[in-house]
């Protein structure tokens, strides 16, 4: 199997030639945990006039090949940095500005820090090295609401969905975004999605952060359950000449509750680069 069947990668753009992907500056879209790349659906299409924009699905995510995943393989976020870079490869793909939303934005920085040469940007929407609180660091988390939150998973996870995806969707006036991200959950497999919650709450890559070494934005909501506000200063400040943008857009899905400013914000990051 091909990795474009592998990672259902869909590339978008004028003159769309996969076997010659490489002679237009690229943008890659990243979806986060319980998601798919239709997730990027009012943003990324946007870039396309100007840039070939790469859309895909983590393995167990979305189109991509069930038969793919292997627990033991996806123990990790490197794996599905690797799988990123697989990406890059098969399509021949260098000087990409990848733009990732919550884990796929520290899945973003670990593939920099492997394959610098192969970027020339970072976009983190809403990102967060560490979700557990630590001392002197808040990541918005307790080890033990960790730990209730992945029991819930256990028990109940369609249950676990319909109650926490309008949380983690913020914009309690718009029902609609928490019910479309509450589908979403519920159409991953709960096998997979557990083993999915378990490497982004567990993971700590706090100390990877001063290894990025490319221009890196990080697109932080005004108000967000999931990455607060003291994440993204942290990783503004541990990102070496990163820049910081907070957004007006509340809830942890500005791609879908604040497109037009989530646009706005990645477009005038590309120009200043």
């Amino acid at each position: 199997m091909s990795v474009v069947e592998r990672n259902s990668v869909n590339v978008i753009g004028p003159r769309v030639d996969l076997a010659n992907a490489g002679d237009r500056r690229t943008l890659v879209f990243s979806h986060g945990f319980g998601c798919d790349q239709s997730m990027w659906r009012f943003v990324a299409p946007r870039f396309a006039d100007e840039h070939r924009v790469v859309l895909f699905d983590h393995v167990g995510a979305g189109g991509s090949d069930l038969s793919a995943y292997c627990p033991q393989r996806y123990g990790s976020l490197d794996a599905y940095a690797d799988d990123l870079l697989d990406i890059l490869h098969e399509l021949h793909l260098h000087d990409v500005v990848f733009v990732g939303h919550s884990v796929s934005a520290m899945i973003g920085a670990l593939a920099v820090i492997k394959e610098p040469d192969r970027f020339a940007g970072l976009v983190m929407v809403g990102p967060s090295p560490r979700y557990i609180d630590d001392d002197g660091y808040r990541g918005g988390f307790s080890a033990p609401e960790i730990d209730e939150l992945l029991e819930s998973l256990d028990s109940n996870y369609l249950g676990w969905s319909a109650a926490m995806a309008p949380v983690i969707m913020g914009n309690a006036d718009r029902p609609e975004l928490g019910e479309e991200l509450t589908n979403s959950f519920c159409r991953t497999d709960p096998a997979i999605a557990r083993r999915f919650a378990e490497v982004t709450f567990r993971a700590d890559h706090r100390a990877e952060l001063r290894r990025v070494s490319v221009p890196t934005l990080i697109l932080q909501c005004s108000e967000d359950v999931i990455a607060p506000h003291e994440v993204g200063v942290y990783c503004h400040a541990n990102i070496p000449g990163s820049t910081m943008v907070v957004l007006e857009a509340t809830g942890h899905c500005p791609n879908l509750s604040a497109p037009d400013e989530t646009y706005a914000a990645i477009d005038g990051f590309l120009w200043k680069g």
